[in-house]
């Protein structure tokens, strides 16, 4: 998901979305769901979060970190 959707849904949620890059973003916006703020942390391109809305994000993000 590109950065311009996310900072439309954290402002949305009523987060400013500032100058946060998109990891930070993104945890802010899962703390505020109530979810952890887990965000690019997968390891081994798994995550035990599958109802989360960030799921195929994180998993690319953490992966390219690997790579």
């Amino acid at each position: 998901m590109k950065i311009s959707e996310i900072r439309k849904i954290a402002m949305a949620q009523g987060i400013q979305p500032k100058k946060l890059n998109k990891a930070a973003l993104v945890k802010s916006i899962q703390l505020n769901e109530g979810n952890f703020d887990c965000f690019g942390t997968a390891t081994a391109g798994a995550c035990d979060q599958v109802n989360c809305s960030w799921n195929e994000d994180c998993i690319k993000q953490s992966t390219a970190k690997v790579a």
